[in-house]
């Protein structure tokens, strides 16, 4: 029996080891295998939502045991530290505990083929106090010391009540994950104000998102840059762009003009990259942010029998553009791997991979939601905000967990969802 391991349970690797565990590991056509450092799931796009508390990761996150348990595949708990191509091997990392006691021996598990799909990280690009100072927003762990860091700040001017008193909160970034989590804070303050901070209102928050290019939502049309900046403007947060950020201290970031920007919270959101361990493993050709280097139908160039998928993967089309690190491309990236490790097995030919852009939305909070619809499907692109956006947006949340859970599954979620906003407070308060 052919031994599948795939290593990293984000959106990519989740759909991917899904549809492998149900085509494939329940018949015993092959032992599939996921591994992850982390026990749960959460879609990485919602992470701005559980750093304000406007999400509970306790009724959206997917239990990787529980999920590979009804799903036909395995799941192994730990962090990839190496990988033996000569044996066909992964080298798992020890395991601690929380007092950093090793619990679990450094592992190794065999595989005929393997899958690497993990993701990325936020980039610092090595800029000097950032690590020690600034917050990143890559995984639930990091969301969550955020919202505690925001919440004691809530909590000193609901106590204190000082005119004075004020919470500076500084993003580096003017991508999605900056943008919508400059909206939803103040879309949580609002929600705060009526849990018990009756207090605290929107005039104690101060929200400056900060850019080095020359407008916010770079990758994006103009006309959605635009429209973002005139909301984001409009309920309070000041955008600043052609600023660069050349360090970070205690009392705030440091502009390549001179000019220190005051914060007490500091998120980072600039760019991305692979985790550095990842440069060269196992001999595997990586480029400068440590992406793998893939060909057309997502096999490692160095070796056949490795695929890549996601964020992590460097997938050059036929025109020469780089696949870009999106939701979108994971997912696409997922189906067109499954196709091609199925056929890997049975000896038939692959598929070449061929992204497709769907177009871009981003979420304002409550707000408002502005966006392209289509993408390079039609060589142009249908602008849209306001409700119609707003549901869009969430039916890509709703696509990601049918590709999970399966149709009837998802429907009775969303009905659970709408159950605990009726039974549960609209932000998460601990």
């Amino acid at each position: 029996m052919q031994k599948i391991v795939v290593v990293g349970g984000g959106a990519g690797g989740l759909e991917l080891v899904t549809k492998l565990g149900r085509k494939l590991g329940r018949r015993k056509k092959a032992e599939v295998i996921l591994v992850d450092r982390n026990p749960t799931h959460l879609w990485k796009p919602l992470l701005h939502e559980l750093a304000v508390g406007t999400m509970d990761e306790g009724n959206d996150a997917v239990s990787y045991r529980a999920h590979a348990y009804a799903n036909g595949f395995h799941f192994r708990i730990g962090s990839l530290m190496d990988i033996d191509r000569a044996q066909r091997q992964v080298v798992l990392a020890p395991v601690m505990d929380d007092e950093g006691v090793e619990f679990i021996p450094s592992t190794r598990i065999d595989y005929d083929y393997l899958v690497i799909a993990l993701g990325s990280v936020s980039n610092d690009f090595n800029t000097p106090g950032v690590s020690d100072h600034c917050i990143f927003l890559d995984s639930p762990k990091q969301a969550q010391r955020f919202r505690n860091k925001l919440l004691n700040r809530f909590l000193r001017i609901q106590r204190v009540r000082e005119e004075s008193d004020h919470v500076r909160i500084a993003i580096v970034g003017g991508g999605a994950t900056g943008v919508e989590l400059s909206a939803e804070l103040h879309h949580a303050v609002t929600e705060f104000h009526n849990y018990g901070f009756n207090a605290v209102t929107n005039e104690h928050l101060h929200v400056t998102l900060l850019e080095a290019g020359d407008r916010i939502l770079p990758a994006l049309p103009e006309r959605i840059s635009a429209a973002a900046t005139r909301e984001l403007s409009r309920i309070g947060v000041k955008v600043r762009t052609n600023t660069m950020i050349t360090s970070a201290s205690k009392d705030g970031l440091h502009t390549k003009d001179g000019d220190l920007v005051e914060a007490d919270l500091m998120v980072w959101a600039a760019g991305i990259k692979v985790p550095d361990f990842m440069a060269g493993i196992g001999g595997l050709e990586t480029n400068r942010i440590n992406q793998i280097k893939v060909n057309r139908q997502l096999q490692t160039t160095e070796d056949k029998h490795i695929f890549a998928i996601g964020d992590c993967a460097e997938c050059i089309q036929e025109d020469g553009k780089r696949v870009p690190p999106r939701a979108q491309s994971a997912h696409q990236m997922a189906d067109v791997c499954y196709h091609n490790l199925t056929a890997s097995i049975k000896g038939k030919p692959l598929k070449a991979y061929q992204y497709r852009d769907h177009g871009s939305l981003i979420s304002l909070a409550n707000y408002s939601t502005v966006g392209s619809l289509m993408g390079n499907l039609t060589g142009g692109s249908l602008f849209i905000e306001g409700r119609m956006a707003r549901m869009v947006y969430i039916s890509l949340y709703r696509m990601h967990q049918m590709a999970v859970h399966g149709l009837i599954k998802t429907g009775l979620l969303m009905l659970s969802g709408k159950i605990n906003r009726w039974l549960r407070p609209r932000l998460k308060l601990h």
